[in-house]
């Protein structure tokens, strides 16, 4: 193509001026759109910040983008009943507004969704010392808000689509001859529709739930994200173990806080038959009842057991949490061995050994 058929398609001076000034009101409409958004926020802003509750806000914050540009779109749809002098590029930018608004509907969608989701979480204290019902609310908000995301993004994506008509036809003619197709899809995202589903029922089932203390094949840690696939465990030494949902689902595991926060834990002992049980006992009471952690539920001493060799002793107690437990467990273990090494060495578990004198012959 040379200059010359390239100056043909381009248009001449009073159509250029029509472009220029079908954009500039195009851009009036948007900008006014820009300002009333503005001054409607600022409005509701000053109108929040006099309320008693936090929520307004944290609606506002949430919808205050989506709305803006959905102001946007709604003032250039009108570009085509205002007598502008490109009819045809009037026509065009309505055409593309109608083609993304889906999307913008569904960014306000999730939005309100996400702010469903942060207002569950500002309801749900997860520093109470009973926090089972605000551990259970932040798991079903974030499991359920990552569901509807999906759902509304899927939906916008395929009113979007089905707005051309090229390819509405396409995806017809496709899905037409698309049987084989799909079933090897399902067959190959089988393990994706499985761990999608164990998504479902850890929302409704619980079997774990966010800061949920749990054992996972010997590693101790709190349930820290539970996402749509997968649950991040938050080990003691900071590392992060990924688990599928469906093993999850599928295996053992050792939840300490299914039905609440507070736990017993114990610490074994093992002293010799003469030992001063009395004596172990008001040290290993007084170990407990006068540590910070303890929450005063249950503190016990008791001979659980009788070997051959040696007493195993029982110190029970209760915390508030499981990592509570755990360091009350190790300073009460620590307080009793330094016990028994200091003031109470009699006690200590030994070995016998009884040398008979041989019979002469």
């Amino acid at each position: 193509m040379d200059f010359a058929q390239l100056g043909d398609l381009l248009p001449g001076e009073e159509g250029l001026i029509d472009l220029v000034w079908t954009l500039g009101i195009a851009a009036a409409l948007a900008a006014a759109a820009l300002l009333v958004h503005g001054l409607l926020v600022f409005v509701a802003r000053r109108i929040a910040r006099r309320t008693e509750t936090g929520s307004d806000e944290l609606l506002i914050e949430h919808l205050v983008r989506p709305l803006r540009w959905i102001a946007v779109a709604l003032a250039l749809l009108s570009v085509e009943r205002i007598a502008v002098p490109s009819r045809d590029l009037a026509a065009g930018i309505v055409a593309f507004v109608r083609l993304v608004m889906p999307l913008l509907w569904g960014w306000l969608v999730i939005a309100g969704i996400r702010f469903l989701k942060s207002y569950v979480y500002a309801q749900s204290d997860l520093e109470v010392e009973d926090n089972l019902a605000a551990r259970r609310r932040r798991t079903r908000a974030d499991i359920l808000a990552r569901i509807a995301v999906i759902v509304v993004l899927l939906v916008s994506a395929g009113l979007m689509l089905l707005a051309i008509p090229a390819v509405r036809e396409i995806g017809l003619a496709v899905m037409a001859s698309a049987g084989i197709a799909g079933l090897a899809v399902g067959v190959a995202a089988q393990p994706l529709l499985k761990n999608i589903v164990g998504g479902f029922q850890l929302a409704f089932t619980e079997p774990v739930r966010i800061d949920d203390v749990v054992v996972y094949q010997g590693e101790w840690g709190r349930v820290e994200r539970i996402g749509l696939t997968y649950v991040v465990l938050r080990i003691w030494d900071q590392r992060r173990l990924v688990i599928p949902v469906s093993k999850l689902v599928e295996e053992p595991i050792e939840n300490w806080t299914r039905q609440t926060s507070q736990l017993l834990g114990t610490v074994f002992v093992h002293v010799d038959h003469t030992a001063d049980i009395a004596a172990l006992r008001e040290v290993a009471l007084d170990a407990v009842r006068s540590h910070r952690l303890w929450d005063g539920r249950a503190a016990a001493v008791q001979v659980t057991d009788m070997t051959p060799h040696a007493l195993e002793v029982r110190v029970l107690m209760s915390a508030r949490g499981g990592s509570e437990m755990f360091d009350l467990r190790c300073d009460v273990r620590e307080a009793v061995v330094r016990a028994l090494a200091d003031g109470l060495p009699g006690s200590l578990n030994r070995a016998r050994v009884v040398v008979e004198e041989g019979v002469s012959q």
